[in-house]
């Protein structure tokens, strides 16, 4: 895999015209717009959308762009308008894009625009809001293809957003769509996770654009030594579960299997609904590549996305979006918004394990710059990077194509 998809500019700029400017992109979660005019703004390389729930309790997105001189109405983040008003000269619009008002409209000989905020396709799936800069978009059921097939049992909207950080990274957005794309790197990155992930005996399947990885939790990789007691990281996914360690007299490998079962009998009492998922999924890592850029770490009480997004000129550089979730047991109440909290890598930590593949990304797109570097050189444990790359490859030169044809 050539080393210039990381650092070229050139291949930036065909990555946005032929690919991120033509499939549908992740804008934001339901949860964080319940009633109308209630609003999120997300940036996606040069542009920015605004995505704002309507009186009638629909969605629409827009582009996030004053119709007389550019001005953008909002800054990237959440809120709540009863309309749109741009600073600059306080032209206004609704909620639904029309015009408001235009101050002084019978001094422009020309008339004024016929149309207000110009709308992208948007819509919903599970709690999340997409849109696509691509008018001519096939439907977002189309796209995610078996994505809802597969993740719907798990009852997303039942689960409350509980962390919402932007981190920018010093890499490109594929090093680090690369980075949770395999486990190849666990032994090395994080071998703490050694002693309760079984990071070689992997299900890997590769769909039409989208991937994933099904990794073995509360268990031990066959890289270490049976240990002679349980280690610390399966019993925090015994507690998590409900099971008391210290009640537990089993072996370790037989952990994974009593956790299943003890999670299944006791879901009622715990307000908790497993009815619709297999046994794997109530210990089991489930990792979910949607092309191009959200990853996903699905479990049976929680779920994580890391969205990663292009800089708008820098292809040295990304954003990296955490946003998790947590099952609300019923009867339960649901917490309040997370805060939102954005900096640069070094500023602030993201959890240990982020943190080590935060430290290590850098070092990684600065050695694509050498001249001792022809390309990644990837193995079978690193399938879904070639499946990535590929499917990407799909959009800019066209299915099957390679560098210099046309989409």
């Amino acid at each position: 895999i050539a080393k210039e998809r990381y650092t070229d500019k050139a291949f930036m700029q065909l990555e946005w015209e032929r690919m991120w400017s033509k499939i549908w992109l992740l804008g934001g979660v339901e949860q964080d717009i319940p009633e109308a005019g209630d609003y999120v703004v997300t940036d996606i390389g040069p542009e920015s959308i605004l995505i704002v729930r309507q009186d009638n309790g629909g969605i629409r997105a827009f582009y996030n762009v004053c119709q007389h001189r550019g001005n953008q109405l909002r800054p990237e983040g959440a809120g709540h308008a009863e309309s749109f008003q741009c600073a600059y000269h306080h032209w206004e619009y609704h909620r639904d894009g029309s015009f408001k008002r235009i101050p002084d409209s019978e001094t422009f000989p020309q008339g004024t625009p016929c149309t207000g905020l110009e709308e992208i396709p948007c819509d919903t799936w599970s709690g999340l809001v997409f849109f696509s800069l691509n008018k001519e978009a096939e439907p977002l059921l189309d796209f995610l293809d078996m994505i809802p097939e597969h993740l719907d049992p798990y009852q997303f909207p039942k689960m409350a957003r509980d962390r919402h950080v932007t981190v920018e990274w010093d890499c490109n957005w594929k090093t680090s769509v690369d980075a949770f794309n395999e486990s190849y790197h666990v032994q090395g990155i994080h071998p703490q996770l050694l002693w309760h992930l079984d990071d070689l005996n992997i299900q890997i399947d590769c769909y039409a654009r989208h991937n994933r990885y099904i990794i073995e939790f509360a268990t031990l990789s066959p890289r270490v030594n049976q240990p002679p007691e349980i280690p610390m990281g399966i019993k925090h996914l015994m507690k998590e579960g409900g099971m008391d360690p210290a009640d537990y007299y089993g072996r370790v490998k037989d952990v994974r299997q009593d956790l299943q079962n003890f999670k299944r009998e006791h879901a009622p009492e715990q307000g908790k609904d497993y009815s619709r998922l297999h046994d794997a999924q109530l210990t089991d890592d489930f990792h979910y590549l949607i092309f191009p850029n959200i990853t996903m770490n699905v479990h049976a009480d929680d779920y994580w996305i890391f969205r990663q997004r292009p800089h708008a000129t820098d292809p040295d550089k990304c954003y990296f979006d955490i946003w998790t979730f947590k099952l609300v047991p019923e009867g339960e109440e649901w917490p309040e918004l997370p805060e939102f909290k954005q900096f640069k890598h070094g500023e602030n930590s993201i959890g240990l394990v982020l943190d080590q593949d935060a430290a290590n990304l850098p070092g990684v797109q600065r050695g694509m710059h050498s001249k001792g570097f022809r390309g990644l050189w990837v193995g079978d444990q690193e399938l879904r990077i070639r499946h990535f790359h590929k499917v990407l490859d799909d959009y800019i030169y066209g299915e099957g194509g390679k560098p210099g044809d046309a989409p």
